[in-house]
């Protein structure tokens, strides 16, 4: 084989990456638990926050150590930062975290009796799961401004506070939203009963930023070809172990395994921001690059929660059968259960709406999580670092197969 000078070069800046890769990381378990950790104490991974934006650089150095060149793209929005969010009742004092797509109140806040949602009470009360509350009783109150102010009582599969995700973001609707932890359900029913007077205070300051996302490439040997996109969110709520940390951690596999391989096509890599305030990121990644989703061989979205490891379970969406075939037929041979699988046409959760929305062809791989956005995601005992190895391998066969490495 005929090697250039620019090989040799090529060679020579990703030898040292590899060294200190195998290093660092003996095994891809290690690796993989090595990463998440790092993540999870990184702090709360909210959208252009400090912890955002050191969590994107430390990504960056990661791609790097995979032996791309990493890319910041970056975006701007108006971050909502909570002052005060609190609900005070009787001799109660309540914290909680104020719905970042709906109202928000002044310091002194919303006082009147507290009562069930859809009752005559200035203050509604109720309880939702989390991403609910954009629809059913909760979504219509919203729309109809039923109430002052509505406080929500967030049922995750443990206790704690659990907020829904802002996919109305950028055009908020509805009275101003208090959510609370589960903790404080029987409490709060109680004084809705009684019709207590309350006080809801939702005040925030807007914050003018930047947030952004972090990409890749992997040159392709024939431009022509569409290119493959792997993709996945990197921000959230709290901490996010288990709910960032495996698809995270499959995005870099990924791009490990097809270092050094020269694909038919190009691989474009993006973890993105903004993914709890209604997927900015992806949104402007996509926007950028108008002809991408319909001009694309194939989209891989890493969602939430693979590999968490309390009361975990699998979904797959795909946008046809030949995505969800080319997905679902090497998971069940490795012996991983699918528990469900959406339905063809659906809308797809996570990123993936967007590539829905945009006519491409899509495969998408959810986890089912007791600690989805819940304070308490983090430690070891959230994620299975042994299932999360599994799905990295799989899906780093399938976009090789898909790239024409």
């Amino acid at each position: 084989m005929f090697i250039t000078r620019r090989d040799c070069l090529y060679l020579a800046g990703l030898t040292p990456l590899l060294a200190q890769d195998k290093q660092t990381h003996p095994d891809p378990q290690g690796r993989i638990a090595q990463l998440i950790r790092a993540f999870e104490e990184q702090g709360i991974h909210r959208t252009a926050t400090s912890v955002d934006h050191s969590s994107g650089d430390w990504l960056a150095a990661e791609v790097r150590k995979a032996g791309l060149q990493a890319v910041r793209e970056t975006f701007k929005i108006s971050r909502v930062d909570p002052v005060i969010a609190s609900l005070a009742a009787g001799n109660r004092r309540i914290e909680g975290v104020p719905l970042f797509d709906g109202g928000f109140t002044d310091p002194a806040g919303v006082t009147g009796r507290l009562g069930p949602l859809a009752s005559d009470a200035p203050i509604g009360l109720t309880e939702a799961a989390p991403n609910t509350a954009g629809a059913g009783a909760l979504g219509e109150a919203r729309m109809r401004n039923r109430h002052r102010a509505i406080v929500v009582i967030t049922r995750g599969g443990r206790p704690g506070l659990c907020p829904s995700n802002a996919e109305s973001f950028l055009h908020p609707f509805g009275p101003p939203v208090l959510q609370v932890s589960s903790e404080e359900g029987d409490a709060l029913k109680a004084l809705a009963e009684s019709r207590a007077e309350a006080t809801v205070i939702a005040h925030v300051k807007r914050t003018s930023a930047e947030a952004f996302n972090v990409t890749a490439r992997l040159q392709g040997t024939e431009r022509s070809l569409p290119p493959l996109v792997v993709m996945t969110p990197r921000s959230g709520w709290w901490s996010c172990a288990s709910e960032r940390g495996g698809g995270i951690a499959c995005w870099l596999e990924v791009m490990r395994a097809m270092r050094g391989l020269k694909p038919a096509r190009d691989v474009l890599f993006v973890a993105s921001s903004g993914h709890e305030l209604g997927q900015l990121g992806i949104e402007t990644f996509a926007e950028r690059r108008p002809d991408l989703i319909e001009h694309s061989r194939a989209w891989i979205h890493f969602g939430a929660s693979i590999g968490a490891a309390q009361d975990p379970g699998i979904t797959i969406q795909a946008s046809d059968d030949e995505m969800e075939t080319t997905m679902s037929k090497p998971v069940e041979a490795a012996g991983l259960t699918i528990h469900r699988r959406v339905s063809r046409g659906t809308i797809p959760g996570g990123e993936a709406e967007v590539v829905h929305r945009g006519g491409g062809r899509y495969m998408s791989l959810i986890g089912r999580n007791a600690l989805f956005h819940n304070p308490a995601d983090r430690g070891r005992e959230a994620v299975d670092t042994g299932v999360i190895a599994r799905f990295a391998g799989i899906f780093s066969a399938i976009a090789k197969q898909l790239a024409g490495a």
